[in-house]
């Protein structure tokens, strides 16, 4: 017996379905299921932890920059169960601690995880959690998640450029993750204009709206076998080196030597950053630059940075860590020009390595199994 089908019924098929999406994406809205998904990963359970936080722009090659917080760190070895045997360190800071232009097993982290160290009998296990973008604020956003981990100690590098006040805020991870940063500058009245952090509209909220953040994750979940299979999170390919031969030009960031002044610095992060950490052992390292010596080198230390206001800087860092009390490591001219890749800050695997030592032998154990900084 033949079936018809009348208007009325199509019309109340597509009522109900009208009206199921519409429940899904009021759901969806009132519920914000994506922390939650964001926690749900296959890396640590099916697949081996991540080295370094995802991050790149070639999905196709899983190198994956996510919007979510909870992802980054799901798929990050640092989310794995601490084990009682060990110390737990982590390294935050810029591009030059992710590694750009560098293989996982040729950072910072992983030279310091090679030396085989241990702390009052546990082995000191360093974690990368460095991330590109240069901004203290969003190394404290990094810094104050990571803390739920139970680091033993934090290495946090630092340089000029990443505590330009004025481009605090310009970090796309603060500004795909609005909430907790502003939660962050409400908790250490740091003294920022979040009004260009804007919660997202009704519409992105939805579940069209995250179907961006919701197709991301699933591409992470996806590369972990690649990742297990090849250790490779970012490809190493050709770049510019950095200019040993320099402008004249003196301004940095539209100050000149009469107009910077401490306060154009964001040193109130890095202080929120040590309220932050606690009872855990913070070492801020002032992190190597390169050093030119070509044209103009007399005015410049490199293309970022006039010698004035570099030098100006790091008088300015000493004093405030002298009053403040904070361990201070300052490195920025420990390394050969010949280390430095494309920018004035990013390493070679050498410099790496170079890097590592120096901050191995600011490390010190003392008898409660503590790590110290000397």
């Amino acid at each position: 017996m033949e079936t018809r089908y009348s208007w009325g019924f199509a019309l109340r098929v597509l009522l109900k379905a009208a009206l199921l999406f519409a429940l899904v994406n009021a759901a969806f809205i009132l519920l914000d299921p994506i922390p939650t998904i964001g926690r749900a990963s296959v890396y640590n359970w099916l697949a081996p932890g991540r080295e370094r936080l995802p991050y790149g722009t070639n999905a196709a090659a899983c190198q994956i920059t996510l919007d979510s917080l909870e992802a980054l760190f799901a798929a990050h070895a640092v989310s794995a169960p601490k084990r009682a045997d060990e110390f737990r360190l982590i390294l935050i800071g810029d591009s030059s601690t992710w590694g750009i232009q560098l293989r996982p097993d040729d950072t910072t982290a992983a030279f310091i995880n090679m030396a085989g160290i241990s702390a009052g009998g546990r082995s000191v296990r360093a974690y990368n959690l460095g991330y590109p973008t240069m901004s203290a604020l969003k190394d404290l956003l990094i810094l104050d998640q990571a803390l739920t981990y139970q680091p033993d100690a934090v290495i946090w590098l630092i340089t000029l450029e990443s505590l330009a006040r004025s481009e605090q805020l310009a970090a796309p991870l603060l500004g795909r993750n609005p909430a907790a940063a502003r939660a962050l500058i409400d908790r250490y009245a740091l003294d920022y204009d979040s009004v260009s952090l804007t919660a997202p509209s009704l519409w992105e909220r939805t579940l069209i709206g995250r179907r961006r953040a919701l197709a991301d994750w699933w591409r992470l979940q996806a590369c972990a076998w690649h990742w297990g299979a090849t250790g490779i999170d970012h490809t190493v390919g050709e770049y510019t080196p950095r200019s040993n031969d320099l402008s004249a030009d003196l301004i940095w960031k539209g100050f000149t030597a009469e107009t910077l002044t401490p306060d154009a610095l964001a040193f109130d992060v890095l202080a929120a950053g040590v309220d932050a950490a606690g009872t855990v052992p913070l070492l801020l390292v002032n992190e190597p630059i390169f050093i030119a010596d070509g044209a103009n080198s007399a005015l410049r230390y490199n293309a970022w940075y006039p010698i004035w206001a570099y030098d100006a800087y790091r008088s300015w860092l000493h004093a405030e860590s002298d009053r403040r009390g904070w361990r201070l490591l300052d490195i920025w001219d420990a390394l050969d020009g010949a280390r430095f890749t494309d920018s004035p800050v990013h390493r070679d695997a050498a410099g790496e390595q170079a890097v590592a030592k120096l901050l191995l032998q600011a490390l010190s154990v003392d008898e409660t199994n503590a790590m110290g900084m000397q």
